[in-house]
Order: C-alpha cells, then structure tokens, then sequence
C-alpha cells in the first residue's frame, strides 16, 4: 500500500511540472498590466497562462496514467484522456439535465464543478487507465478482433471501466463533493492556524510522498481553495488571503532550509567538511532558486529525525505568520526565487517584501535551532559519527568496481553516475521497476538486502531509503531525471 502511494504522489509530480509555464506565461501579461503598456498583449498572455491552469483536471489524468503505468507508454495517456472527457462530459450539467429529466438549473450544483480543471476525477481516470494498460496492453484478441489486440485494446477498455465510474459518480460526486467543501471551510475558518497545521502536516508526509496528494486540497480546485490557480489569474481572489497555502513556504525554502544546510556544514567533523560543502551548497541552491528542498531535507530526516520534526514545525510556524500578518505570494511549481519574482508583479499579492524579512529572521533562526539541536542531542548529520560520506576519489567511489571501471558507458558525467548506482542496487537484475519524482528515483527491487548505501553515496547520491523487502529510493537531487535516463539504457 505504501508503495503504491509513493508511485502515486511521484505521478503527481509530471503535472505539477507543467505549471510553471503557465506561471511565466501569466507572470508576463501581469507585468504588462503593472506597468499599463500594451493592453491587449498583457491580456493575451494573461488568458494563455490561466488557459492551462484550467486544463489541470485532464493534465493531472494523464500524468497519473503515465506514472502509474508500467512503462510510460503514449497508449495510456490516450486512454486516460478518453476517460476524463467521457465521465466530464456526461455528468456536464448540460448533458446531466435530459439524463434525470430536469431542468440544467436544477442540476446539483456540485456537478458544476465536475468539469471545471476537476483534479480528483483527474486522479481517478489516472489510476483506470494504468490499471487498464498494465493489465490489457499485452492481450491477444481473437483473429477476427485481432485489430483491437494489444495497446489498441486499453483506450477501449478504460473506456468501459470510466461508464462504471460514471454511474459510481452519479450517485457519490455530491457527497463527496460536500465532504472535500466542508473540510475545505474548516481550515478557511481556522484561518492563520489552519494555515499552521496544513504546513506541519505538508512537510511530515514528504518522506512518504503523500504531500503531494495533500497540496491538491489548498492549491487546486477540491475543496474550493485553489490557491495557485486563484493567485496567478485573480479571478475571484482576496487579497491578503489567497496565496495564504503558499506564502508561508517562501522564508522557508528561500531561507531557512539553506541555513539548516549551513548548520549541517558547520557542525560536521573537519575531515568531513569539504564533502559536505559540496553536497549542502547545491543543495541550498536548488532551494533558494527553485524551492526543491529534498535534497537537503533527505540528508537528515532518516539520520536526524529529530531536526524534521523541528523542521516541519518551523514551516507551520512560518505559515501561520504569514497568514496572520496577510503576506501573500504565490508560486506554480516551488516557493523559490524564480516564482517569487513573479509573484511581485502579481497584483494580488500582499505585502510580497515582508516574506524576506521574515525569511531573514527564519535564517538565523533556523541555523542557530539546528546548531543546538546537533550539538545537545548529539545529532549524526552528514559527516558526523557513523554518517560519514565517502571519498569521491578513492577508488571506489570513483569507478565502484574493476569491472565498472572499464566499462564504456561511462561517456558522461551521468552514464558514469548511474553505473556506479545500478552496481550499488545489485545490479539490473535486481531492479523490477524504476520510475523517478523531481529529485528521486524509486525502484522496486527483488532484494533490498543487497544493496551497497556506501557504493550509492559514492557516486555522489543524497541518500538512500528502504522500505519493506522491495522498494527503494534514492535521493540524487535535481538531475535525477538525467540518471534515471542513463540507468533504464544500462538496464536495457
């Protein structure tokens, strides 16, 4: 079960990742409009950005479908999207009215939302159509069928599955509608403490993956909040509350988790600290400009998890001070420098400047906490007690083995990466699955036992977590998706 949310909260990823185009997009019209040049030009640009926040719905269906596929195969996003337009389009209220014989206007209203960039009917198609493929994508029809045989075969069935759906949907939508709505309002009502607990609870579930299927409540349209869209388009938004599930996170990605770096540098022992320099700066720079904090928080929340929970409580903290004090900015993909920056233009945020006074004071007190923390309970951060990390230019760090070492795929700085990794896994007959998020990847191996952590960290890996007897993952950092491409040529 774990595994299978894991896979999940990494599918939620590919979508995500398509939202800082719309994020740029909207920031160049809103920049135009600050400035009132060329009116026409800053609506256009305008209106492309919150076109593609409106398509999140359909994005989300084919992002979960490919990563919930066995292979990312073009067949399962075709299906996918057969899904979503078939259950959306039916229980349209347009469609819906001559279906139960009544008038559109007496429609429930929760079916109006049902088409509306709909993310968890999006997550549900997802999951039909990989289901569908990883079950159909290899049947063998009849002779007189055989046309319809193999790939061609899944389109058709997630076809059949989504009218089941459908039905389903009928009949539960407007409860489960009303449920996502009433939560929705309770934390609205909670006000500067729901944003506290959203953020406590954000950053605790990032070892499981699961934040992200928790983001989809505030930033997305399923409880009515939809931060991110509401932020970028105005379009119904409150000035100094929307952005409120987002602003808190800028003081401390941009901030805090750099100091937690530079605390984690500075507590290291003196043989250890060149290697840990390397491995805390680049992640502190993916942090501050981007806001992908995992390749620092990876570093410590297994060994040290004692400084996560302190984390996860700072980040509630921030939230919560942000949304008393009404300091809004808003991002599309991560709280980093590139999102803030357009954030400025944006006017629907409030008081924008402030997150970076706040963020200043979260520096210092983020490093001073973590320094603390290190030293009274004796912390093994990286490079401390038995978290050492290895030489990059011993002899097995640099090459793994004799055999690796005259192997010729190593090409590339990420050909080389991965050989060292793939050996360190046991080898590619013991990775079944591999599939990779924004800064990990994840396999599913035959043996756990097998696998070298010291080997990994060699080739200049994060860290490495284990789950049960099969599953695996390995923090790698921002290039992950360059790694992972590597390791799939070598295992193929």
């Amino acid at each position: 079960m774990l595994s299978f949310l894991q896979r999940l909260g990494r599918s939620l990823m590919l979508p995500v990742a398509v939202l800082p185009a719309a994020a740029i997009i909207a920031g160049i019209g809103n920049a135009l409009k600050a400035m009132h040049i060329l009116p026409t030009v800053a609506n256009f640009f305008s209106t492309a950005g919150q076109t593609i926040l409106e398509q999140l719905g359909i994005l989300f269906a084919i992002g979960v479908a490919l990563g919930m596929a066995k292979k990312n195969d073009g067949a399962v996003a075709l299906a996918a999207t057969v899904g979503y337009f078939l259950i959306t389009g039916v229980l349209s209220p347009e469609k819906l009215a001559p279906l139960l014989g009544e008038k559109q206007s007496h429609v429930d209203a929760a079916f109006e939302q049902m088409n509306n960039g709909n993310v968890l009917i999006g997550l549900f198609v997802g999951l039909i159509a990989a289901f569908t493929y990883n079950k159909f994508a290899e049947t063998e029809l009849p002779a007189a069928l055989s046309f319809f045989s193999g790939k061609r075969l899944v389109p058709i069935m997630t076809a059949f599955f989504s009218i089941f759906l459908t039905v389903a949907m009928l009949f539960i939508w407007p409860a489960i509608y009303s449920v996502i709505v009433n939560f929705g309002k309770w934390i609205i009502d909670l006000g500067p403490f729901g944003a506290f607990l959203y953020g406590f609870s954000n950053r605790l579930l990032i070892p499981t993956g699961l934040h992200h299927a928790l983001n989809t409540v505030f930033w997305f349209d399923l409880a009515g909040i939809n931060d991110i869209a509401k932020f970028q388009s105005g379009d119904g938004a409150e000035k100094g509350v929307t952005g409120r599930y987002m602003a808190g996170f800028f003081p401390v990605m941009m901030f805090g988790v750099p100091a937690a770096a530079l605390a984690m540098y500075r507590a290291a022992e003196s043989k250890q600290k060149k290697r840990v320099y390397g491995l805390m700066l680049a992640g502190s720079i993916s942090a501050f400009f981007v806001g992908v904090t995992e390749p620092i928080e990876f570093a410590f929340m297994f060994v040290a998890p004692e400084l996560f929970v302190i984390h996860a409580f700072l980040t509630g903290v921030s939230m919560f001070i942000a949304a008393l004090f009404h300091w809004t900015a808003g991002f599309s993909f991560s709280a980093g420098l590139i999102d803030f920056v357009l954030s400025l233009v944006n006017p629907v945020a409030n008081k924008p400047y402030m997150l970076i006074v706040q963020g200043l004071v979260f520096f210092v007190m983020y490093y001073f906490v973590f320094r603390a923390a290190i030293k009274f309970l004796k912390l093994n951060t990286p490079g401390r007690g038995n978290n050492l990390l290895p030489d990059p230019t011993s002899e097995e760090a640099s090459t793994g083995d004799k055999d690796s070492q005259s192997d010729n795929r190593t090409s590339n700085k990420y050909a080389k990466t991965a050989s060292q990794i793939l050996d360190g896994l046991g080898g590619k007959d013991n990775v079944k699955t591999l599939t990779n998020c924004a800064t990990r990847l994840r396999m599913e191996l035959n043996d756990n036992s097998i696998v070298d952590d010291s080997k990994i960290k060699g080739a200049g890996a994060v860290g490495v977590t284990k789950s049960g007897k099969h599953n695996t993952q390995v923090i790698v950092g921002t290039q992950v998706q360059q790694v992972a491409d590597e390791i799939e040529k070598l295992i193929d």
